[in-house]
Formats: structure tokens, sequence, C-alpha cells
């Protein structure tokens, strides 16, 4: 018979309590298990089922010592904790204790438990709601994105200049040398998007076709390249074209282009102005959530046992690798667990609360609130239906949808309490200065 012994508190999450096995209830344990193993085993020279049990213990003693002692050990440790009402927060160590007689083992279990919270009240916290309702010149502004996405370029006589499209050719030289990477036949670009050092780009502007000159330029001293970090080269360079950006209008081909089969402005608009909504209220909706959990954060602060958050890092690493995969990166590259922990801890904590704060709150999603967020989202697609059924279909695709809704119902539930006040934003702070 296995016995325990009082829960030790060892920090604030941590406990260890003895486990005593009896000599007997193991042996016991191991005879069943290698009888178990005998009516099954194939040792030469023994038929099928007939193996001795002499020589079943003298092969298998071992193993089934350690099976009986994991399975009678793991069983006490699980009476234990239900005894006492205890949440075990990941998997105990157990450890011999290493004073063995022949009656019997001892062992001692650590493990953590789960924090007991206390939720703060939230009637005094004080949040800024972003708002903002789409204009005409949000709309605008948006086409105009819209149409330098599709700048065409036609040759200007003309000097180069930002926002121009240039051909080149260039040599590169250190010490009267060429060094590897710094040719380029026919190379275009446009200036002002950075892609080549500012001090090359400096050059070309101000260049009409077909001139060619040589200047020098040094690489800054945290440039990728070793050898030409902090030095000074020559470059030979040769302009061979110059193409002035055409920026096309609202033609009905353009509005075609993008989708709005009628091949009219005004439905181009209307369209523009429908997305912006929705993705308006998405990007505030996204931030008020961040706003939401940071305070929540802030009013709860709780210990965090170390095996949730070593669970955290493991699926943090695992997230990156799969993510390597994708990329076609290698999956194999030696990943560090401390890379993770500043990430893994606030997300465990932020669980904790959640959990705690859905079950007592009774928020979770209902299938009524699921259901009619899938159906919001289908309807900004063509065919909804078929929308509503490649979320049903998959169960992922289900789940993440209730975690969307549930974190919604705890923004409601923290804005319903919470000291609000909303604070009207502009366009380029929601959609950065790119605006799409």
């Amino acid at each position: 018979m296995s016995t325990t012994e009082t829960v030790q508190e060892t920090s604030p999450l941590e406990r260890s309590i003895d486990l005593t096995v009896s000599a007997k209830e193991l042996d016991t344990a191991m005879d069943v298990r290698l009888a178990r193993m005998g009516k099954t085993l194939k040792i030469a020279g023994f038929r099928p089922g007939k193996v001795p049990a002499k020589v079943v213990k003298q092969q298998y003693g071992l193993q089934a010592r350690d099976e009986a002692l994991n399975e009678i050990v793991g069983r006490a440790f699980g009476e234990a904790i239900t005894q006492q009402n205890l949440k075990v927060a990941g998997y105990p160590r157990i450890e011999p204790k290493g004073d063995e007689t022949a009656e019997s083992l001892t062992f001692v279990a650590t493990f953590e438990l789960f924090p007991e919270i206390t939720l703060a009240d939230v009637s005094g916290a004080e949040i800024e709601r972003p708002v903002h309702d789409v204009t005409a010149a949000d709309v605008e502004k948006t086409l105009e994105i819209l149409r330098k996405q599709r700048v065409g370029y036609e040759n200007a006589d003309r000097a180069a200049q930002k926002e121009d499209r240039v051909v080149i050719d260039f040599l590169g030289k250190k010490d009267g040398v060429p060094f590897a990477g710094g040719e380029a036949k026919d190379y275009p670009m446009v200036l002002g998007k950075g892609t080549l050092l500012p001090d090359f780009e400096a050059a070309i502007e101000g260049s009409t076709a077909g001139t060619s000159k040589t200047f020098d330029l040094t690489f800054p001293a945290d440039y990728g390249n070793a050898d030409l970090a902090g030095q000074t080269v020559q470059f030979d360079l040769t302009v061979k074209q110059v193409q002035g950006p055409v920026i096309p209008e609202l033609t009905e081909e353009f509005v075609k282009a993008m989708g709005v089969e009628s091949g009219q402005a005004e439905d181009l608009k209307a369209e523009v102005e429908k997305n912006l909504k929705g993705e308006v209220k998405k990007r505030i909706h996204q931030r008020l959530r961040e706003a939401v959990m940071e305070k929540l954060d802030a009013l709860n602060p709780i210990a965090v046992p170390k095996a949730l958050v070593e669970q955290e890092i493991y699926r943090l690493m695992q997230g990156t690798r799969e993510d390597m995969k994708q990329r076609g990166m290698k999956g194999d590259i030696p990943l560090q667990p401390e890379w993770f922990q500043e990430r893994a801890l606030p997300r465990v904590r932020m669980g904790l609360i959640l959990a705690d704060l859905v079950e007592k709150e009774k928020l979770a999603a209902t299938d009524a609130q699921i259901d009619a967020r899938i159906a919001e989202i289908a309807d900004t697609y063509q065919h909804p239906e078929e929308v509503k059924v490649w979320y049903k279909q998959d169960p992922q695709r289900l789940s993440n949808i209730e975690s969307e809704v549930l974190e919604q119902n705890v923004v409601d539930w923290f804005l319903a309490r919470a000291k609000v006040t909303d604070k009207a934003v502009d366009f380029d702070d929601i959609m950065g200065q790119q605006g799409l």
C-alpha cells in the first residue's frame, strides 16, 4: 500500500510531497506484469506462452519493476492531489528520496499549482476607445494609393528625380580592382525606394539618359558584407534610360482591372469605402483588444507556473521552426529557449487571467455567437454560403472563430464596466502611411 505525507510549500506556487511505496505492493504489481508478459513472449527454445517465470524475470524483471513502480507512484500522486483538491500545473518531478528499506521505498514529488486568482475590480480602470468614421477624403486617398500601385513609366527627356524609373550599368572597384557583387548591366530601379544605398541613388539623381560618371562611395560600418563595411570604393555609372511615372486615371479599363465588372468609377469608390469601413473596424477592434488585455494584465499581477511557461516556449519554438520551413529555410537550426522567454511569460499570464475571467463571468462563446461571426465574415465574400461551409467543416477554423468571439466577449465585458473615453484618430494613424 502506498502512503503520502503532508504537502510542503517550497515557493509561492511550488509544492512537494513524500510518497511511500510498500515493497510488497511493488513486488505484487511486478509479478502481475511478468505473468502477463509470459503469456505472449517468444523466446528461442520455448513455446509461445510457455516461457518459465524464472526466465521471464531474468530478462524482463527490471522493465517490469520500473513499469510497476511508475504506475504505483503515479497513482499515489494522483490520489494525493485529488484528496487535497490541488490544481496541478504541468507534470510533477518525481525522484527517489534515498531512504529505501526492505519494507518500503520513498519518493518526493515536486510540482507546481495553478495560481489562485482574485480578479480586480475594473470599474475604476480608464481606457481610450479609438474612433474614426471613414470619409470621402479617406476613399480618395486610398484610390490614389491603388493608382500608384499600378503606376506605369514612359521615357522622360530630363534629369532623373525621385520616383523615376532608371536603367543603369555600374561597376564597383576597390583599390582599382572590381569586387564581387559590384557589377550589373541593364539594372532597373525606382529612385527613392531605397533599393540601393542613399549615396548611390544621389549619384543617379540629376543625371540624364546617356550620362556616364565615376563617383566615390563609402559603405556603412554595419554593411552586411564585412569586406566592404566601412570601406570607400569607386563606381563607374552609366544611366541608360530615365522614365517618369505615369499614374493611371480611373478609366473603365482600370476599374475593371480592380475587379469591378461595371467599369464605373463610382462603383469602385463604393467598393473601396465598404472595404475601408471593414478594415478600420477591424484595426480599431485590434487596438482596443490590446488595450483591454494590457489593462487586465496590469490589474491582475499573478505568479506564473514555470512549467506552463516552458510548455509555451516549446510551442513557440515549434511554431518558429514550421514558419522557417514554409519560408524555405532549414527547420533544424538550433533555437535557444531563452529567446522565447519574453514572449512566453505574458502569453501564459494572460491566458490564466482570461480563463479565470471567462469561467467566473460566464463569457464563453455560444453557438449563436459563433454562427453570427461566421456569417459576418462570409458576407464580405462573393459566395457567402460556401465560406460558411468552409469554416464549419474544419475544427481548427471553428476553434479560431470561437477564440475570437470569446475575446470579444471579454472586451465587451470590460468596456461595460470601465471608464471609457472615445478618442478620435485620423486615417493615417489607423491604417499607416500606405493607407492599405
